[in-house]
This record gives C-alpha cells, sequence and structure tokens, in this order.
C-alpha cells in the first residue's frame, strides 16, 4: 500500500510531490522517502528516473547517524556530497538521453532531479544550475509549452548574468537553447543570431571541428534548410558529418591497431568503444539520421553525401556493438555506390560488410 500513513511521517516534516512539488498523499513503498501528489506523478517519476535510483535516494533523505568524532562526521558529509554528486550526473545524462532520443515527457522527472541534487550541492544561485535549467527548457519546448521553457531559460540567463565564473561551454548551451525556443516561434533571425553565438562559445571552449560543437551548426542547418537556403544548409550538414565521420573514424582505427598489436594480452574480448556516454550516443544517432533523411531526400543530385553519411552511421552503430543495424546501413551504402558511384567506393563499402560479417559470427 503506498497511501501515506500520518502516524509514521516525522512530526514537522512536509510532504511534497516530487514531480510538481504539490502537497503528497502518496509514498514509495520500495525506499519510503519519495513522495507523490498521486499514482499519475508515481508513475511518470518511476517511468523516468526513480526506479534506477530508488534505493539510492534512502542515505540522502534519512537522518545522519550519530558520530562518535568531528572528523567522521566530516567524512559522512563528504560522502553523502559525493553521491550527490553521483546523482546529479547520472539524472543529468538519463535526461539528456530522453531529450536526443524525443522523449520529452520521460525527461522531465529526470531533470528535476538533477536540479534538486544541484541546488543541495551548490546552493540556489550558483551557476552549477544551468544546464538542468536548459534541460528543463528544452523538454518544454519539445511539449509545446513555450512559456513554461521561456521562464527556465530566464532562470538560466539571470543566473549566468549574475555569475563572475562562468565557462565558455555553459554560454554554449544557454545560446543553443535560446537558439531552439526562437527557432519554435519561428523567428529564425533571432535563433541565427543565438545559434552563431553558440558555435563561437562551443569552439572557444572546445574547438571548431569538436563534436560539441556539430550541435550548433545543425540547428543552424535546419534554419536554412526551412528557409530554402539549400546550399548554405548543405554546406553545414556536410561539416557535421565530417565532424561526426572523423572522431568516429578515429575510435574505429584506434580499436584496430589495438586488436592488431594484440594489446589485449590477457586474452579477453576487446570491447568496441564509441567513446560516448548513452546521452552523446543518442545526440549522434539523432543528427546523423536527420542529416542522412535530407540526403536521401536529394540522393538522386548528390549520392556521394548520401553514402558518406551512411558509412558514418555504419561506423557509429559498429561501435556501439549493433552489428545488425550497422550491416543495414552499410547494405544501403553499397546499394547506392554499385548503381551510382566508382567502383574504388564500392570496395571501401564492401570491407566494411566484410568486417561486420566476421563481427557477426565473432558474436555468435
Amino acid at each position: 500500500m503506498n497511501v501515506i500513513y500520518p502516524l509514521a511521517v516525522p512530526k514537522g516534516r512536509r510532504l511534497c510531490c516530487e514531480v510538481c512539488e504539490a502537497p503528497a498523499e502518496r509514498v514509495c513503498t520500495a525506499c519510503t522517502v519519495t513522495y507523490y501528489c498521486g499514482v499519475v506523478h508515481q508513475r511518470a517519476d518511476w517511468g523516468s528516473i526513480h526506479e534506477k535510483i530508488c534505493q539510492l535516494l534512502i542515505p540522502l533523505r534519512t537522518s545522519m547517524p550519530f558520530y562518535n568524532s568531528e572528523e567522521e562526521r566530516q567524512h559522512g558529509l563528504q560522502q553523502l556530497q559525493q553521491r550527490q554528486k553521483h546523482l546529479i550526473e547520472f539524472c543529468y545524462t538519463v535526461a539528456q538521453k530522453y531529450l536526443f532520443e524525443g522523449k520529452h515527457e520521460e525527461a522531465v522527472p529526470a531533470a528535476l532531479h538533477s536540479l534538486r541534487f544541484r541546488m543541495n550541492v551548490y546552493g540556489l544561485s550558483s551557476v552549477e544550475l544551468v544546464p538542468a535549467y536548459l534541460l528543463l527548457s528544452e523538454a518544454s519546448l519539445g511539449l509545446g509549452r513555450i512559456v513554461q521553457a521561456e521562464e527556465y531559460l530566464s532562470q538560466a540567463q539571470w543566473t549566468v548574468l549574475k555569475s563572475t565564473e562562468c565557462c565558455a561551454a555553459i554560454h554554449s548551451l544557454l545560446h543553443r537553447n535560446l537558439g531552439l525556443l526562437y527557432m519554435a516561434k519561428e523567428n529564425y533571425e533571432e535563433a541565427r543570431y543565438h545559434l552563431a553565438n553558440d558555435i563561437y562559445f562551443a569552439s572557444t571552449a572546445f574547438g571548431t571541428e569538436d563534436i560539441r560543437t556539430s550541435g550548433g551548426y545543425f540547428h543552424l542547418a535546419n534554419i536554412f534548410h526551412k528557409l530554402n537556403k539549400l546550399d548554405l544548409a548543405d554546406t553545414l550538414y556536410t561539416k557535421v558529418t565530417e565532424i561526426w565521420y572523423k572522431y568516429l573514424n578515429n575510435h574505429y582505427q584506434v580499436l584496430s591497431h589495438s586488436r592488431l598489436q594484440q594489446i589485449d594480452l590477457l586474452g579477453k574480448k576487446f570491447e568496441n568503444d564509441t567513446g560516448l556516454d548513452e546521452a552523446h550516443e543518442a545526440e549522434a544517432i539523432r543528427i546523423l539520421t536527420s542529416t542522412l533523411s535530407i540526403r536521401e531526400s536529394t540522393s538522386n543530385t548528390d549520392p556521394e553525401k548520401t553514402v558518406f553519411i551512411l558509412k558514418t552511421l555504419v561506423l557509429l552503430y559498429y561501435l556501439m556493438m549493433n552489428y545488425s543495424k550497422a550491416q543495414e546501413y552499410a547494405m544501403a551504402a553499397f546499394t547506392l555506390a554499385k548503381e551510382k558511384l566508382s567502383v574504388h567506393e564500392q570496395s571501401t563499402i564492401q570491407e566494411l560488410l566484410n568486417l561486420l560479417a566476421a563481427e557477426e559470427s565473432h558474436s555468435r
């Protein structure tokens, strides 16, 4: 039974819903420290993030034990803070992944958790709160709640303005989200201004050819595509694909070299690796498949560019060890290359197909 039993609640404690902060009427029976206004929000939180962190919340939301010395107490506080920092990043990554997958409703509870843990660790006015505000803004935009998105963005902007130590990476995220807001409002001039700033700050933080800068190019390309400025859009889509291909190909080459050099001397299976967390893998999939859809609509005029994005997706899924998906894209690339491209290009794709066939037989 998960209805709150009043006599079991410590005196003076105000119980709020985890999702909306309304007065709570239900409690999670698994951890007994998380409360909800009703079954709808309990299910939403469970499906988004609570199932993954339920037991981790217990030591954070129960009274600290009695310590024999100040040294022990400080150690206990440090451990508590480390747990909260771990949950900040974990909840943030989960929320990001949902956003890149287009699951905006599911992203909200995870982003709210990240925000609250940030408030506990860093205070109410820290610039560390900004990434969580921006996640909530993006989720709100995806749900069509533009006013709510603007409120979260205002909080983020105000926090950045008050801060004297805001890094270029945070400025980049803020401008990217402002760009997305103005895109949703179809104010493309203002959106272009903010996305240009996003690219500038991301380039300052990471370099012009970094995958973390590619999102700004991608969104700017989408604006030019909507405005029918196809040459500009094409240039930017090509740049985005080149950035991701270079990144993934570098990882593939390192992996191949390691295998050839037999670095794994203990004989354990050598795992593929994109070097990305789950959220950024989801971002790569979204950016590359969206670009592929646009390329396929013009493949008759420029098949090389379609084959290039297909090869990039092959590398991504190969490194993610999703060999069936990688083979699907490799076959599509090979079919198009046979119709439109040179024998040399066909042979490079055939090599990828041979590699995938070998991996599939290994994994059986």
